[in-house]
């Protein structure tokens, strides 16, 4: 006698209430955390364009009115030129080595002191000093300085650009919160810039740089 078989009972009343009610709750919850999550990663992402875009601003604010210290005054002997370096107030710490600043000290007095920037009037190179000679030189196009900062020749219609600075008990400070301009040229010990005068009309009892 053969065997009927026998068929799958199949349950075709579809899912509980209550497995409907846990799928939509998984459903929700992992919703929500992805919300949480994008939420998250855009406020990361946020951060540092909001930086880049408010970073000149805060820099500015935050640099006004600083004043560095450049050391001891008695670390620059009267009547010697110094190069220095100081941690610039307007960087940020990703900045590294780019973040120092150099520029030229020259000591005239126990009181007195010249804080040249170091960028030549002209395109901005950087000068050096030659004690020899008295002179600063700039190796990108010619420009001459003599010691106390003015133009001696080249094409530079201007002397050096000095910061500010003060003594503060025994240390020479410089206020670095803006860089040296013509804005801030005038009010620098009220120096008033070098005119330049034709070559027929010109009297200067100073040796030009190739008589020295």
């Amino acid at each position: 006698m053969s065997e009927v078989p026998v068929q799958p009972v199949v349950d075709d009343s579809g899912p509980t209430p209550e497995a409907k009610a846990a799928a939509h709750s998984r459903r929700s919850f992992l919703f929500k955390l992805s919300l949480l999550l994008n939420g998250a990663v855009g406020a990361v992402l946020a951060v540092p364009l909001v930086g880049y875009l408010l970073g000149p601003t805060t820099k500015k604010s935050s640099a006004v009115g600083s004043w560095i210290g450049l050391g001891p005054a008695s670390q620059f002997p009267v009547g010697e030129t110094r190069l220095v370096d100081f941690q610039s107030p307007v960087t940020s710490l990703g900045d590294g080595q780019t973040a120092k600043v150099a520029c030229w000290v020259r000591r005239i007095s126990a009181e007195q002191f010249q804080v040249f920037a170091i960028n030549c009037a002209h395109l901005g190179c950087p000068v050096r000093w030659f004690s020899e000679s008295k002179l600063f030189m700039c190796p990108c196009h010619g420009g001459a300085y003599y010691e106390d900062g003015s133009r001696a020749s080249g094409p530079p219609e201007r002397g050096l650009f000095e910061y500010k600075y003060k003594l503060a008990g025994d240390s020479l400070v410089i206020h670095a919160g803006e860089m040296p301009t013509l804005a801030t040229q005038a009010s620098c010990n009220e120096k008033p810039l070098i005119q330049i005068e034709p070559a027929s009309t010109a009297t200067s009892t100073r040796p030009t740089p190739w008589q020295v």
